[in-house]
């Protein structure tokens, strides 16, 4: 199978599989979005849900968690992964929101990148799920998934993963095959014991297929 053959019977399954793929993470507005995106780094969504409702109920708006205490905003998210980086970032990313942005949200991979806590993968979500842009985030679900798929190859960093997917996939669904493969990857081709047995892309996955053959060798 050649890869173009293994990404339109990738695309095609999750089509019929997967016809609905958004985010977990809740929220109402794209300043929440950015700020629950910048606590799930590393982080379960569903953890980062729990936390959130009390979080944005305390700082509401970019203007209140501006002029709160550091120490606030981490006794709202000390559950979190690494609460203390977060809580700083939190911080500086209202206050640059604030005085730079008139507390809006930027919607440009290049203004997003210069708020605190925002990198590559995060500004990539925000412009597809906050603003309906194509783009392509890759986190460790995207990395592991697309490589053992055989989606991508030898990529050695998310970005060289990001290239691939953007090449292979049809333009107008990045969005949602990233989707796609994180939520595969969180709940069937998970890090530790990839549930292949129960897997509907067993039959094209690369890995899968090498391992198959592997053992009745």
């Amino acid at each position: 199978m050649t890869t173009k053959e293994r990404y339109k019977a990738v695309t095609e399954w999750f089509n019929a599989n997967m016809p609905v793929a958004e985010t977990e993470l809740v929220y109402n507005n794209e300043f929440e979005l950015l700020v629950a995106v910048i606590l799930s780094a590393q982080c379960t969504d569903k953890r980062v849900n729990m936390v959130t409702p009390a979080l944005f109920k305390a700082f509401p708006t970019p203007e209140k968690m501006a002029e709160a205490e550091v120490d606030e905003i981490f006794n709202y998210i000390k559950s979190v992964s690494y609460p203390n980086s977060k809580a700083t970032n939190l911080s500086n990313m209202a206050k640059r929101l604030v005085s730079v942005y008139n507390s809006v949200v930027p919607q440009t991979m290049e203004e997003l990148t210069t708020l605190a806590g925002v990198g590559r993968k995060t500004a990539n979500v925000m412009m597809t799920v906050a603003f309906g842009k194509q783009a392509m985030p890759v986190d460790t679900h995207v990395h592991r998934v697309s490589a053992r798929l055989g989606l991508t190859r030898n990529a050695k960093t998310p970005l060289d993963t990001e290239k691939q997917l953007v090449a292979g996939f049809p333009h107008n669904i990045l969005g949602k095959a990233h989707h796609w493969l994180i939520l595969h990857g969180r709940y069937v081709c998970t890090a530790r014991s990839p549930k292949c047995l129960s897997c509907g892309l067993a039959s094209v996955c690369k890995h899968h297929i090498a391992e198959t053959k592997s053992k009745q060798a």
